[in-house]
Formats: C-alpha cells, sequence, structure tokens
C-alpha cells in the first residue's frame, strides 16, 4: 500500500515564519513588527459531530470563535450564540453553552447515512449548513517496526490495517495525537486504488519513544469535507514560496448574506479510536 501524505496543523503560515527567520538573523538587536494587512473579523465554526465506535455519541461538542489579527495573543470566543442541529425526521438537538465559545448536546442521536442540518444564530448572524454522518471502517489490527528514516536514521513506525467496503467509494481522515506532539497531525486517503480491499496506513515520528501512547482518530468522511481538508491541509503545509489557495469556504452558509461567510465545516463521522502503547 502507498506510504500516504503526513499533515501538521500549524497555526501561522510558514511563508510568514521564514520572514521573521531571516530578520532575526539580520537586525538581532532591533525588535521588528511587520505591517501586516487585516480584514474584518470572521466567525470560525467548529463543528464536528464525531460518533466513536463504542460509544453512543450523545454527547457532542460545537465550538464558535473568530478570527484575529496575527498579533493577537488569544482567540476571541463567542458567546451567546443559539445553537441546534435537525435530523431528516425533525428531531431537534439544541446545544447549550457550557463556557465561553462552546456549546454542548448531551441526547445528540447518531443515525449513519441520516442527513442532518446546522442551524446557528451568532452576533446578528444566521449560519446554516447540511451534511449526512458517514461510516467507519474499523481497525482490525497495529503493527510496529524499526524502520530508517528519510536521513538514515532508525525510527519506530506503527501501521494500522483496515478493511475496505467493496459497495460504495470511501474517504478516511485519521489525526495522530501524543505527548511527543504539540499539533495533531492528520493523514487522508480515500479507496480509488483499494476499493474492496485491505488498506494499510503507517506513521513514524523522529520523537515517538518506547512507553510513548499514540492516540488514532480514523475517521469516514463525505467527499466533500475530504476536499475541503485536502486543501487546508496543502496549505498549511505548502512551500513558503508558493501562494497557498485563499478563500478556503467550507459549508456553513450565511443565509443573509452569502459574502459574510463563516470559516469551519459542518461534519459528521463516525470514527475508530485506538490508543496504542509504543513498545
Amino acid at each position: 500500500m502507498k506510504k500516504i501524505k503526513k499533515y501538521t496543523i500549524m497555526n501561522k503560515t510558514l511563508t510568514l515564519m521564514s520572514l521573521l527567520f531571516m530578520l532575526f538573523f539580520t537586525s538581532c538587536e532591533d525588535v521588528v513588527n511587520l505591517d501586516l494587512d487585516t480584514a474584518d473579523p470572521r466567525l470560525v465554526i467548529d463543528a464536528e459531530i464525531i460518533w466513536k465506535k463504542g460509544t453512543d455519541g450523545s454527547q457532542q461538542t460545537i465550538k464558535i470563535s473568530k478570527t484575529a489579527s496575527y498579533y493577537n495573543g488569544t482567540t476571541p470566543k463567542v458567546s451567546g450564540a443559539i445553537v441546534r442541529v435537525e435530523n431528516s425526521n425533525g428531531d431537534v438537538f439544541t446545544f447549550n453553552q457550557t463556557e465561553a465559545g462552546v456549546y454542548v448536546c448531551t441526547n445528540f442521536v447518531p443515525v449513519i447515512n441520516m442527513e442532518y442540518k446546522l442551524f446557528i444564530q451568532a452576533e446578528g448572524k444566521s449560519l446554516v449548513a447540511t451534511e449526512k454522518l458517514t461510516s467507519a471502517t474499523p481497525i482490525d489490527k497495529i503493527e510496529q517496526n524499526i524502520v530508517p528514516d528519510f536521513g538514515g536514521k532508525d525510527v519506530i513506525e506503527v501501521t494500522f490495517y483496515y478493511k475496505d467496503p467493496i459497495d460504495q467509494a470511501n474517504y478516511y481522515i485519521t489525526d495522530y495525537q501524543s505527548e511527543f506532539l504539540i499539533y495533531p497531525e492528520y493523514e487522508i486517503t480515500n479507496d480509488e486504488l483499494y476499493n474492496g480491499n485491505e488498506i494499510s496506513t503507517r506513521y513514524s515520528h523522529e520523537d515517538m519513544k518506547t512507553g510513548n501512547t499514540l492516540k488514532i482518530t480514523h475517521r469516514g468522511v463525505s467527499k466533500n469535507f475530504f476536499n475541503y481538508m485536502k486543501l487546508i491541509l496543502d496549505a498549511s503545509n505548502s512551500n513558503p514560496f508558493t501562494v497557498p489557495p485563499g478563500n478556503i469556504r467550507g459549508n456553513i452558509v450565511n443565509t443573509n448574506n452569502a459574502d459574510d461567510y463563516a470559516l469551519g465545516y459542518f461534519r459528521l463521522c463516525e470514527a475508530d479510536q485506538v490508543d496504542y502503547l509504543v513498545k
């Protein structure tokens, strides 16, 4: 099976990091603040309904914040929003605020392939999005080996396997979290070349050591969300001298003003999550 591209989500663009790096070495005594362009703040909706296998999926969380300038040390949280999700049967699931910017539902009912619609009223904006809940193929087994990295150094490699269904097109997003990672690392794949076969996904990191716990969250996702995430991940890992795609829009629509759209994507995913103890 192919080695699937690994992505790391970064908060700052590589281009800006490169500029700051050069400024550091050309002017070690002076502090330089770049005069960066600013834009009107946008709402940011982190709305992942994730149904982990082995749970009833009843507790779900949606987070709402706003964009801020590069030099702002905090992320503005949005309070006082009205948040609900309705399924195609007309059932309504209300998300209540538990802290600034955090909205929780404790009686959500996940159903594979059912359509759900998100409604948000926040800061005078009316936002909606629609998506179906996508199933995930369970992880069958996990193996561990020692392999050389690109520099020839031996590193630990963890491989997990799952059987892809033959009767449908499938798209997968996996994230890895551990104590040696500052941010989650992501991998995306689909079954275009492997439909109906066993798929293996490999993960290695130079800092992964015996005794670490590697949390693997393997999601089944829609084709549209897969394509959206590919754009996001390609942009965050692009060459610093290339122009990343701008205005990457999700599926969340402002019903009053289409140009004043929110950032983020309303997605519903079944997931298999495994905490693997590195040997």
